[in-house]
Protein backbone atom coordinates (compact mmCIF):
# COMPACT_ATOMS: atom_id res chain seq x y z
CA UNK A 1 0.00 0.00 0.00
CA UNK A 2 1.44 3.45 -0.91
CA UNK A 3 2.32 5.86 1.89
CA UNK A 4 -0.47 8.32 2.65
CA UNK A 5 0.95 11.78 2.03
CA UNK A 6 -1.96 14.15 1.41
CA UNK A 7 -5.06 15.40 3.14
CA UNK A 8 -8.07 17.19 1.71
CA UNK A 9 -9.98 19.84 3.63
CA UNK A 10 -13.42 21.14 2.68
CA UNK A 11 -15.11 24.16 4.23
CA UNK A 12 -18.78 24.62 3.34
CA UNK A 13 -20.27 28.08 3.79
CA UNK A 14 -21.15 30.71 1.24
CA UNK A 15 -18.86 28.75 -1.05
CA UNK A 16 -17.47 25.22 -1.03
CA UNK A 17 -13.74 25.74 -0.47
CA UNK A 18 -11.40 22.76 -0.97
CA UNK A 19 -7.67 22.55 -0.23
CA UNK A 20 -5.08 19.78 -0.41
CA UNK A 21 -2.38 19.69 2.30
CA UNK A 22 0.94 17.90 2.26
CA UNK A 23 2.31 16.13 5.40
CA UNK A 24 3.80 19.42 6.67
CA UNK A 25 0.35 21.05 6.37
CA UNK A 26 1.46 23.25 3.49
CA UNK A 27 -1.42 24.14 1.21
CA UNK A 28 -1.24 22.65 -2.27
CA UNK A 29 -3.82 23.51 -4.98
CA UNK A 30 -7.30 24.57 -3.98
CA UNK A 31 -10.72 24.77 -5.61
CA UNK A 32 -13.88 26.76 -4.92
CA UNK A 33 -17.48 26.40 -6.00
CA UNK A 34 -20.08 29.02 -5.18
CA UNK A 35 -23.32 27.99 -3.54
CA UNK A 36 -26.34 29.92 -4.72
CA UNK A 37 -28.37 31.15 -1.72
CA UNK A 38 -31.37 29.14 -2.86
CA UNK A 39 -29.53 26.06 -4.15
CA UNK A 40 -28.42 24.39 -0.94
CA UNK A 41 -30.13 21.03 -1.25
CA UNK A 42 -28.07 18.09 0.08
CA UNK A 43 -27.61 16.73 -3.43
CA UNK A 44 -26.36 20.06 -4.75
CA UNK A 45 -23.92 20.57 -1.87
CA UNK A 46 -22.60 17.00 -2.11
CA UNK A 47 -22.07 17.48 -5.85
CA UNK A 48 -20.07 20.67 -5.28
CA UNK A 49 -17.98 19.01 -2.56
CA UNK A 50 -17.22 15.99 -4.76
CA UNK A 51 -16.31 18.16 -7.75
CA UNK A 52 -14.07 20.34 -5.60
CA UNK A 53 -12.28 17.33 -4.12
CA UNK A 54 -11.72 15.81 -7.55
CA UNK A 55 -10.44 19.09 -9.00
CA UNK A 56 -8.10 19.91 -6.10
CA UNK A 57 -6.55 16.42 -6.05
CA UNK A 58 -6.06 16.49 -9.81
CA UNK A 59 -4.35 19.90 -9.63
CA UNK A 60 -2.13 18.71 -6.76
CA UNK A 61 -1.06 15.72 -8.90
CA UNK A 62 -1.33 13.42 -5.92
CA UNK A 63 -2.50 9.84 -6.43
CA UNK A 64 -5.88 9.37 -4.80
CA UNK A 65 -4.58 6.20 -3.13
CA UNK A 66 -2.09 8.41 -1.26
CA UNK A 67 -4.75 10.69 0.23
CA UNK A 68 -5.16 10.10 3.97
CA UNK A 69 -8.73 11.37 4.03
CA UNK A 70 -11.16 14.22 3.43
CA UNK A 71 -12.29 16.49 6.25
CA UNK A 72 -15.53 18.37 5.72
CA UNK A 73 -16.51 21.33 7.88
CA UNK A 74 -20.26 21.93 7.58
CA UNK A 75 -22.27 24.58 9.48
CA UNK A 76 -24.79 23.30 11.98
CA UNK A 77 -24.80 20.13 14.04
CA UNK A 78 -23.03 16.95 12.99
CA UNK A 79 -24.07 13.74 14.72
CA UNK A 80 -21.69 10.88 15.54
CA UNK A 81 -23.51 8.74 12.97
CA UNK A 82 -22.57 11.14 10.16
CA UNK A 83 -25.93 12.89 9.81
CA UNK A 84 -26.04 16.67 9.68
CA UNK A 85 -28.60 19.30 10.59
CA UNK A 86 -27.86 22.76 9.23
CA UNK A 87 -29.55 25.83 10.67
CA UNK A 88 -27.95 28.47 8.48
CA UNK A 89 -30.17 30.94 6.67
CA UNK A 90 -31.99 29.38 3.66
CA UNK A 91 -30.84 25.85 4.61
CA UNK A 92 -33.50 23.36 5.66
CA UNK A 93 -31.47 20.30 6.51
CA UNK A 94 -32.59 17.98 9.28
CA UNK A 95 -30.72 14.73 9.95
CA UNK A 96 -29.30 14.59 6.41
CA UNK A 97 -27.11 11.45 5.99
CA UNK A 98 -24.26 13.57 4.66
CA UNK A 99 -21.45 11.10 5.30
CA UNK A 100 -23.30 8.35 3.43
CA UNK A 101 -24.09 10.69 0.53
CA UNK A 102 -20.44 11.69 0.26
CA UNK A 103 -19.35 8.06 0.43
CA UNK A 104 -21.47 7.39 -2.65
CA UNK A 105 -19.80 10.20 -4.61
CA UNK A 106 -16.19 9.68 -3.41
CA UNK A 107 -16.18 6.03 -2.28
CA UNK A 108 -12.38 5.68 -2.49
CA UNK A 109 -11.70 8.34 0.15
CA UNK A 110 -12.35 8.33 3.89
CA UNK A 111 -14.54 11.26 4.99
CA UNK A 112 -14.60 12.93 8.41
CA UNK A 113 -17.33 15.44 9.28
CA UNK A 114 -17.12 18.30 11.77
CA UNK A 115 -18.71 21.68 12.21
CA UNK A 116 -16.65 24.90 11.92
CA UNK A 117 -16.45 25.35 15.69
CA UNK A 118 -14.38 22.23 16.19
CA UNK A 119 -12.45 22.72 12.96
CA UNK A 120 -11.37 26.19 14.09
CA UNK A 121 -10.43 24.89 17.53
CA UNK A 122 -8.02 22.30 16.19
CA UNK A 123 -6.57 24.88 13.80
CA UNK A 124 -5.81 27.10 16.80
CA UNK A 125 -4.33 24.19 18.76
CA UNK A 126 -2.10 23.20 15.85
CA UNK A 127 -0.82 26.52 14.53
CA UNK A 128 -2.69 29.38 16.16
CA UNK A 129 -2.93 31.34 19.38
CA UNK A 130 -3.73 28.19 21.40
CA UNK A 131 -0.52 26.32 20.61
CA UNK A 132 0.90 24.82 23.79
CA UNK A 133 -2.37 25.30 25.70
CA UNK A 134 -4.61 22.49 26.96
CA UNK A 135 -7.85 24.23 27.96
CA UNK A 136 -9.06 26.42 25.15
CA UNK A 137 -12.24 28.11 23.91
CA UNK A 138 -12.39 29.35 20.32
CA UNK A 139 -15.32 31.70 19.74
CA UNK A 140 -16.54 32.04 16.19
CA UNK A 141 -18.24 35.37 15.51
CA UNK A 142 -20.20 35.72 12.31
CA UNK A 143 -23.85 35.68 11.35
CA UNK A 144 -24.13 33.11 14.11
CA UNK A 145 -22.00 32.65 17.21
CA UNK A 146 -20.55 29.52 18.77
CA UNK A 147 -17.68 28.08 20.80
CA UNK A 148 -15.25 25.28 20.09
CA UNK A 149 -13.86 23.73 23.28
CA UNK A 150 -10.71 21.78 24.04
CA UNK A 151 -10.18 20.07 27.40
CA UNK A 152 -6.76 18.76 28.37
CA UNK A 153 -5.58 19.31 24.80
CA UNK A 154 -8.40 17.34 23.14
CA UNK A 155 -11.61 18.48 21.50
CA UNK A 156 -14.66 18.30 23.70
CA UNK A 157 -17.61 17.25 21.49
CA UNK A 158 -20.19 16.53 24.20
CA UNK A 159 -22.37 13.45 24.51
CA UNK A 160 -24.00 13.96 21.10
CA UNK A 161 -21.29 16.01 19.38
CA UNK A 162 -23.22 19.24 19.94
CA UNK A 163 -21.10 20.94 22.62
CA UNK A 164 -20.26 24.58 21.98
CA UNK A 165 -23.69 26.10 21.37
CA UNK A 166 -22.61 29.00 23.56
CA UNK A 167 -24.34 31.41 21.20
CA UNK A 168 -27.67 29.97 22.35
CA UNK A 169 -27.05 30.45 26.06
CA UNK A 170 -29.17 33.12 27.69
CA UNK A 171 -27.77 36.63 28.06
CA UNK A 172 -30.85 38.86 28.48
CA UNK A 173 -34.10 37.80 30.14
CA UNK A 174 -37.04 38.49 27.81
CA UNK A 175 -34.55 39.72 25.21
CA UNK A 176 -34.46 39.43 21.45
CA UNK A 177 -35.74 36.29 19.78
CA UNK A 178 -33.08 34.23 18.02
CA UNK A 179 -33.34 32.27 14.77
CA UNK A 180 -33.84 29.02 16.71
CA UNK A 181 -36.81 30.44 18.61
CA UNK A 182 -34.99 31.03 21.90
CA UNK A 183 -35.08 34.39 23.67
CA UNK A 184 -32.21 36.61 24.80
CA UNK A 185 -29.40 34.45 23.41
CA UNK A 186 -25.78 35.60 23.18
CA UNK A 187 -26.07 35.36 19.39
CA UNK A 188 -28.88 37.93 19.31
CA UNK A 189 -26.56 40.56 20.81
CA UNK A 190 -23.16 39.86 19.23
CA UNK A 191 -23.93 38.18 15.88
CA UNK A 192 -23.65 40.28 12.71
CA UNK A 193 -27.41 40.85 12.24
CA UNK A 194 -27.64 42.04 15.84
CA UNK A 195 -24.70 44.39 15.51
CA UNK A 196 -26.63 45.85 12.61
CA UNK A 197 -29.63 46.14 14.93
CA UNK A 198 -27.46 47.99 17.50
CA UNK A 199 -26.50 50.40 14.72
CA UNK A 200 -30.10 50.91 13.55
CA UNK A 201 -31.22 51.57 17.12
CA UNK A 202 -28.35 54.03 17.71
CA UNK A 203 -28.80 55.90 14.44
CA UNK A 204 -31.63 54.72 12.16
CA UNK A 205 -30.39 56.95 9.33
CA UNK A 206 -26.72 56.00 9.59
CA UNK A 207 -24.96 55.81 6.22
CA UNK A 208 -22.96 52.91 7.70
CA UNK A 209 -26.06 50.71 7.65
CA UNK A 210 -26.53 48.47 4.62
CA UNK A 211 -29.75 46.62 5.54
CA UNK A 212 -29.29 43.81 3.02
CA UNK A 213 -25.55 43.37 3.33
CA UNK A 214 -24.03 42.20 6.62
CA UNK A 215 -20.43 42.28 5.40
CA UNK A 216 -20.74 45.82 4.00
CA UNK A 217 -22.20 47.07 7.28
CA UNK A 218 -19.58 45.41 9.47
CA UNK A 219 -16.75 46.67 7.26
CA UNK A 220 -18.21 50.19 7.27
CA UNK A 221 -18.42 50.09 11.07
CA UNK A 222 -14.78 49.04 11.32
CA UNK A 223 -13.62 51.84 9.02
CA UNK A 224 -15.77 54.43 10.77
CA UNK A 225 -14.53 53.34 14.20
CA UNK A 226 -10.94 53.72 13.03
CA UNK A 227 -11.80 57.22 11.82
CA UNK A 228 -13.27 58.16 15.21
CA UNK A 229 -16.95 58.17 14.24
CA UNK A 230 -18.97 58.48 17.50
CA UNK A 231 -21.86 56.29 16.32
CA UNK A 232 -19.53 53.48 15.30
CA UNK A 233 -17.70 53.78 18.62
CA UNK A 234 -20.96 53.51 20.60
CA UNK A 235 -22.12 50.48 18.61
CA UNK A 236 -18.81 48.67 19.02
CA UNK A 237 -18.64 49.51 22.72
CA UNK A 238 -22.16 48.10 23.22
CA UNK A 239 -21.28 44.95 21.29
CA UNK A 240 -18.07 44.54 23.29
CA UNK A 241 -19.92 44.86 26.58
CA UNK A 242 -22.44 42.17 25.66
CA UNK A 243 -19.65 39.93 24.41
CA UNK A 244 -17.59 40.57 27.53
CA UNK A 245 -20.47 39.51 29.80
CA UNK A 246 -20.99 36.31 27.80
CA UNK A 247 -17.26 35.59 27.90
CA UNK A 248 -17.16 36.16 31.65
CA UNK A 249 -19.80 33.45 32.06
CA UNK A 250 -17.67 31.13 29.93
CA UNK A 251 -14.57 31.92 32.01
CA UNK A 252 -16.38 31.20 35.27
CA UNK A 253 -17.81 27.94 33.95
CA UNK A 254 -14.92 26.57 31.90
CA UNK A 255 -11.77 28.24 33.33
CA UNK A 256 -9.85 28.24 30.01
CA UNK A 257 -6.23 29.28 29.62
CA UNK A 258 -7.05 31.19 26.45
CA UNK A 259 -10.11 32.39 24.58
CA UNK A 260 -9.57 33.05 20.88
CA UNK A 261 -11.93 35.20 18.81
CA UNK A 262 -12.22 34.11 15.19
CA UNK A 263 -14.69 34.33 12.30
CA UNK A 264 -15.35 37.05 9.76
CA UNK A 265 -16.86 39.51 12.25
CA UNK A 266 -13.83 39.09 14.53
CA UNK A 267 -11.57 39.64 11.51
CA UNK A 268 -13.24 43.01 10.86
CA UNK A 269 -14.10 44.28 14.33
CA UNK A 270 -11.84 42.28 16.63
CA UNK A 271 -9.18 44.91 17.33
CA UNK A 272 -11.86 47.55 17.98
CA UNK A 273 -14.09 45.42 20.19
CA UNK A 274 -11.37 43.63 22.17
CA UNK A 275 -10.64 46.41 24.73
CA UNK A 276 -14.36 46.57 25.63
CA UNK A 277 -14.53 42.77 25.87
CA UNK A 278 -11.54 42.60 28.20
CA UNK A 279 -12.72 45.44 30.41
CA UNK A 280 -16.21 43.99 30.80
CA UNK A 281 -15.01 40.41 31.32
CA UNK A 282 -12.57 41.59 33.99
CA UNK A 283 -15.44 43.28 35.79
CA UNK A 284 -17.88 40.36 35.53
CA UNK A 285 -15.71 37.24 35.87
CA UNK A 286 -14.44 35.82 39.13
CA UNK A 287 -10.96 37.08 39.92
CA UNK A 288 -9.08 33.80 40.01
CA UNK A 289 -10.24 32.32 36.68
CA UNK A 290 -10.04 35.75 35.02
CA UNK A 291 -6.41 36.22 36.02
CA UNK A 292 -5.53 32.90 34.41
CA UNK A 293 -7.30 33.62 31.11
CA UNK A 294 -5.93 35.32 28.02
CA UNK A 295 -8.32 36.74 25.38
CA UNK A 296 -6.77 36.92 21.93
CA UNK A 297 -7.67 37.42 18.30
CA UNK A 298 -7.07 34.59 15.84
CA UNK A 299 -3.60 35.14 14.34
CA UNK A 300 -4.13 32.89 11.32
CA UNK A 301 -6.36 32.85 8.29
CA UNK A 302 -9.25 30.39 8.75
CA UNK A 303 -8.11 26.95 7.59
CA UNK A 304 -10.76 24.53 6.35
CA UNK A 305 -8.67 21.54 7.35
CA UNK A 306 -7.66 22.51 10.83
CA UNK A 307 -9.37 19.53 12.40
CA UNK A 308 -7.80 16.86 10.23
CA UNK A 309 -5.56 14.40 12.02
Amino acid sequence: MPERVGRVAVKVGRVVHVEVFDPALRVLPRAEYELHPHANSPGHVVDRIARGVDEAIAQARVERARILGVGVSIPGQVRPDGTASVFASNWEWNEVPLQALLAERIPDLSVILHNPLRASTVAELWFGAARGRDNVAVLTLGTGVGAGLALQGALYPGARNTAGEWGHTNLVIDGRKCRRGCVGCVETYVGAPCIMQHLAETDPDSPLLHPDDQAATINALAAAHAAGDPVARRVIATTGQYLGIAIADLINLFNPQIIVLTGWVADSLGSAVLPHVRATAARCALTEPWEGTEISLCPIDPRPGGFLS
